[in-house]
């Protein structure tokens, strides 16, 4: 049996209601600007030639009910409230109808981003990675059964913070659908149970700092709720 040199740190699980058993992490694929308000307030027009990804690493993820510290190298930390579609068989170049089927669960996430750093990469043609792929960054709520959830439609999407309302959209402003998300996301990995996809965030992004706590939710989901704590 071949040793190891070291241990690493236990993989994140996410709860998931009604099941005994808890959903591991493998990967996080992020869709980038997927609500029509959210891409004007960054200075950008909707897009639908395509949807574009970026990746969170899953030593990224925490469970709500955190407290995170202020990451380093940043002086703009932004909340970002979303929809997370966890995958529950493999799919590979699938059919819309095949990427809906392949689709276990839905889940609140937060994707916390260093909005400094990802506009200096992006201003250079550079990967968001540091803006993006932050400890404690990906934040996520227990899952629910798509089969229990029902369909997606005009579900309330909303984010506070220290009480005060940030964000207030609806599912139905989503530019992809979850279904073609899946599909297109196929056409480059071969998907499979434990990949989350965290499928974008409505208009109101903005900056939070040491002390605060953001509470979220959706519509018929589990809410979410970080606390950012003061820099290590």
């Amino acid at each position: 049996m071949t040793s190891l040199l070291f241990d690493l740190p236990k993989p994140v699980t996410v709860p998931v209601k009604g099941e005994s058993a808890e959903y591991p992490i493998n990967r996080i694929f992020c869709v980038g600007r997927n609500y029509a308000a959210h891409a004007a307030e960054m200075g950008f027009e909707v897009d639908r030639e395509a949807p574009f990804y970026f990746t969170k690493s899953p030593a990224s993820a925490d469970l709500t009910g955190a407290s995170v510290p202020y990451p380093p190298g940043t002086k703009n930390y932004h909340h970002e409230m979303e929809l997370v579609i966890a995958i529950g068989k493999p799919v590979f170049r699938a059919s819309r109808e095949a990427g809906k089927a392949a689709i276990y669960a839905y889940g609140c996430g937060l994707d916390m981003t260093r909005r400094d750093l990802q506009i200096a990469s992006r201003e250079k043609q550079r990967p968001w990675d540091l803006g993006k792929d932050v400890e404690g960054s990906a934040v996520l709520a227990p899952l629910t059964k798509a089969a229990d959830f029902g369909e997606v439609a005009k579900q309330r999407i909303h984010l506070s913070v220290n009480g005060a309302v940030k964000q207030d959209a609806t599912l139905d402003e989503l530019i992809w659908k979850l279904d073609e998300i899946v599909a297109d996301l196929s056409k480059f990995y071969h998907l499979v149970p434990g990949d989350l996809i965290m499928t974008g965030t409505p208009a109101g992004v903005g900056p939070v700092v040491a002390g605060d706590k953001i509470t979220g939710g959706i519509d018929g989901l589990d809410p979410i709720e970080l606390t950012i704590t003061d820099a290590e």
